[in-house]
């Protein structure tokens, strides 16, 4: 990876931000991960109007947040009007890779009639269609990734080169700092982060037991019983009874 080559990735994510600067600024969706640092930093380069976003879930890891409130004091730490735990009782069903409810609900709110700026790429995952610029008449937003055609090798090559402060999760072995349990991620990294917050895998049982409260109250079938066991098969730890339930919804 040359410098060369980096320093025109740089001026390419540059020139999009400066084109497509909206009058009132950028809604800059902040996550602390790797990719929303050089956002970041590459927008304070461009000379651009913006404000800074993280959308608490509620499921943050300590770490993260801790990292945000240390280094970034000007990012807007907006919390939800419910909670993960208060968002899984009301849908009545855990989140999946397939219903990614929480998403909607805790990470994307925000920056409504505003253009978006987020640090989304094509490398993140190829069965996700993305642009450089896409609208959603929902809602009003219009979202910009300037980050679009940069991959993960020269995202770290940007902040060693640059010095900037990154999250320490990273240097454990973290690839990512969604919502801790997410199920985008695989199943020893949820079991991992849960033998590593041991109350957050609490608080979630508590969640599905006040879940399959309303699944009852709405007539809705279910195999579960108990809060434990709907987290067994969140954690597909007994695959062959996941496919029991899924075929019994």
């Amino acid at each position: 990876m040359t410098m060369l080559f980096i320093k025109d990735r740089i001026d390419e994510s540059i020139e999009i931000m400066r084109t497509l600067e909206p009058p009132d600024g950028y809604y800059l969706a902040f996550s602390g991960g790797k990719d929303s640092v050089v956002l970041y930093d590459l927008a304070i380069k461009a000379g651009v109007n913006f404000d800074a976003h993280y959308n608490i879930t509620t499921a943050d890891s300590p770490e993260n947040v801790r990292f945000i409130r240390e280094n970034y004091q000007n990012v807007s730490m907006d919390r939800p009007e419910q909670t993960m735990w208060q968002t899984i009782g009301n849908h009545a069903m855990p989140p999946t890779r397939l219903v990614r409810y929480c998403c909607q609900y805790l990470k994307e709110r925000g920056g409504e009639g505003r253009v978006v700026l987020t640090g989304v790429k094509k490398s993140d995952s190829f069965k996700r269609r993305k642009a450089l610029v896409s609208s959603c008449r929902k809602n009003g937003k219009v979202v910009v990734n300037p980050l679009l055609n940069w991959v993960d090798e020269e995202i770290w090559e940007h902040i060693k080169g640059e010095g900037l402060p990154y999250c320490c999760l990273y240097d454990e072995g973290f690839t990512r700092l969604g919502c801790i349990g997410c199920p985008m991620g695989n199943h020893s990294q949820r079991v991992g982060q849960f033998k590593r917050w041991p109350k957050f895998r609490a608080m979630y049982i508590r969640a599905f037991e006040k879940m399959l409260i309303r699944r009852r109250e709405r007539g809705l079938k279910t195999t579960w019983n108990t809060g434990e066991e709907v987290m067994s098969w969140w954690l597909n730890e007994d695959a062959a009874s996941r496919k029991v339930k899924e075929e019994g919804r």
